[in-house]
């Protein structure tokens, strides 16, 4: 079979592209990869360009990059001054600024005039509550409208926002944000999943007893309209409350703010400890989110952006960004599988939906259970499709071009909370091939490495790392005075050289393939494999719903030790195990054959939907996991402790 792209943008998709408009401004052809040489090799340039090319509000400077040598240690926009609320509030007339959808039972839509004025005059409550420039606020809150009204009033004022969702334990909000000390909190009456109303309160109440900073926790009714009790929660009251002697405040007073200036704090995912707090800055979020809406993912004004998340995942402070472009943002709140499935899929009809966000873990399920969007629903508008969390698996790429949309550009994206962006993403004006991420991101010096830190080969496995310096590394890790912290996360590797903890390789199209994080990589006789490359042989059989490897120090050495979970009412027997391991060895190599195949009820994961290799590996021999408050669901470890088989 010819070496074929699945997609390949038409001429007048790449005419009207912002990535080539921005190309010929650059006096570039509109050629990715001569665009993306200049980038890094002239970064001053590319990051001035896109500066003027994305209408940045505020002052640039004179000087773009200081000590761009060093690493971490560069000093990008010195002298600029901006706000970042300012930018994303850039419209204030009655186009369409967001609709939130909370499962099937709630349905909002609010105006750019609507946002802004609900922005300024909760601005002018915290200002009035005595919040100033350098202060935390926290969020408690599902994916509601009044989460990111929260986050711009903050950052309007110049203090720092953090969230988590409140599917989080007591312990698992409080070892986030007990460690920066937040002034105000923002909670929700409770969230709704799978049909059912889960009400939070009584876990605010615990919560705020292990908060001695907050001054007053705000409460959003959701769940409830009327009907609340706050008489247990010291110093609460309802947001009407709190914002009503502000109703006339009609003007929000920006704080122009250096780039660098604190705009959130974001969490590790805390499995092996408690959470790192990652503080990125207000200038270098916004620009490489501007860079990855318009240039990477050719968001245009007006078009109707989505991400299924959480507010405690990095994905929805890159979605609320897409305000700057000019989006209209559709928020989601609850399971994605309501309705069989379809909820998704029925918001993107009924919005005329241009780019749909989601998790590899998503697409497979929507494969696994046979549904076809594109038979069923009018998704004519969805242009891009995106896909994070874990590594998408070739045969996903062939669903989404066989039942959702065959003219659409797929977008696997990487990166993570620590950048709060991406390192390798989509190309709209490049062709899609099967299994890979497009390419590297503008500006982004991405490389394979080998174990001495040269420059793999193309199509040779290594570290994901970054050579040079980009404006959305993170400001610094909290109560960390001499980035120590900051410095062993990313560059005790490779001193000089951002090591991400990606296992990934380049491809002959300048690709990229990312077979999984390295501090999971199995190393049976010293050979490294990426665990990726086991589940997307498993996960191809009819009766594997999902799966979990790791290696199992045996014997002087690492086996492959690999659960998987069935469809309901199956059983793991001989012949299913031969069929796994059979279909591993087929498609992979020997070495990637599991020792041993058992069966459990559930797979461990994060708040985010990520499979926990690690926490599994620690029970697996015996040792604690630090951080269980991390997961989302940690009762399924249970199922790994004490095998007996794992004995013998």
């Amino acid at each position: 079979m010819p070496d074929q792209p699945l997609w390949q943008p038409g001429a007048e998709r790449v005419a009207a592209a912002n990535l080539t408009a921005f190309a010929r401004l650059a006096d570039l052809p509109a050629d990715y990869a001569q665009l993306h040489r200049w980038s890094v090799e002239k970064p001053e340039e590319f990051w001035s360009l896109l500066w003027d090319f994305a209408a940045v509000r505020g002052e640039k400077g004179q000087r773009i990059l200081v000590d761009g040598d060093h690493m971490p240690g560069a000093q990008w926009f010195p002298e600029a001054r901006l706000n970042y609320a300012q930018n994303l509030l850039r419209r204030r007339d009655d186009g369409t600024a967001l609709v939130f959808r909370g499962e099937e039972k709630v349905t909002r839509r609010m105006t750019y005039g609507e946002l802004y004025l609900r922005v300024a005059r909760l601005a002018a409550a915290m200002k009035a509550e005595g919040i100033v420039t350098g202060d935390v606020v926290a969020a408690y809150m599902p994916n509601l409208p009044e989460t990111l009204i929260a986050l711009l009033a903050a950052s309007s004022l110049g203090a720092a926002f953090t969230s988590a969702s409140p599917d989080f334990g007591v312990q698992g909000v409080l070892d986030r944000f007990g460690q920066v000390a937040p002034k105000l909190l923002f909670v929700a009456d409770g969230y709704f999943y799978n049909g059912k109303t889960l009400d939070t309160l009584d876990k605010v109440r615990e919560i705020v007893a292990g908060l001695p900073t907050v001054r007053k926790v705000i409460v959003s009714p959701y769940v409830r309209e009327t009907g609340h009790d706050l008489s247990a929660i010291p110093n609460a009251l309802t947001r009407g409350d709190f914002v009503a002697p502000h109703r006339g405040q009609t003007e929000i007073e920006f704080a122009q703010l250096p780039f660098a200036h604190p705009l959130y704090i974001l969490y590790s995912s805390g499995t092996t400890g408690v959470p790192k707090c990652i503080v990125h800055s207000a200038g270098g979020a916004l620009l490489q989110h501007l860079k990855e809406h318009r240039l990477q993912a050719d968001i245009q004004p007006g078009d109707k952006v989505f991400y299924f998340t959480t507010c405690g995942w990095m994905m929805w402070n890159w979605l609320v960004s897409a305000l700057a472009s000019e989006a209209t943002l559709l928020l989601y709140d609850g399971s994605p599988f309501v309705g069989r499935g379809r909820v998704l899929f029925d918001y993107a009809q009924a919005e005329g939906m241009t780019h749909f966000g989601t998790s590899a873990k998503f697409i497979d399920a929507c494969a696994k259970i046979g549904l076809k969007p594109g038979a069923t629903h009018d998704l004519s508008p969805l242009r891009a499709l995106f896909s994070t969390g874990s590594p998408l698996s070739p045969e996903s790429f062939d669903y989404v071009y066989r039942d959702i949309k065959a003219d659409l550009q797929l977008a696997s994206i990487s990166g993570g909370t620590d950048i709060v962006s991406c390192f390798v993403l989509g190309n709209p004006i490049g062709p899609v091939w099967r299994g890979e991420i497009q390419c590297a991101g503008l500006g982004m010096a991405v490389e394979v490495v080998d174990e001495q830190g040269k420059r793999a080969a193309v199509g040779e496995k290594g570290e994901l790392v970054c050579a040079r310096p980009f404006p959305s590394m993170p400001v610094c890790f909290w109560n960390d005075a001499d980035g120590a912290k900051y410095r062993a996360a990313y560059f005790e590797r490779f001193p000089g050289i951002w090591c991400h903890g990606d296992f990934a390789e380049k491809t002959t199209h300048g690709g990229f393939i990312i077979h999984g994080r390295s501090d999971a990589t199995l190393n049976p006789g010293g050979v490294r494999i990426g665990t990726a490359e086991i589940y997307r042989q498993v996960e191809k059989l009819p009766e594997v719903l999902e799966s979990i490897v790791i290696g199992q120090d045996w014997e002087q050495d690492v086996r492959v030790v690999l659960f998987v979970k069935l469809q309901e009412n199956l059983s793991l027997d001989e012949a299913l195990a031969k069929r796994i391991k059979e279909a591993i060895r087929a498609n992979t190599t020997p070495r990637h054959v599991p020792d041993k195949v058992l069966q459990v009820a559930d797979i461990p994961r994060t708040k985010s939907g990520k499979i926990v290799e690690l926490a599994v590996r620690e029970v697996v021999h015996g040792r604690p996991v630090k951080n269980r408050e991390a997961l989302a669901n940690p009762e399924a470890l249970e199922y790994f402790r004490n095998r007996p088989e794992l004995a013998a």
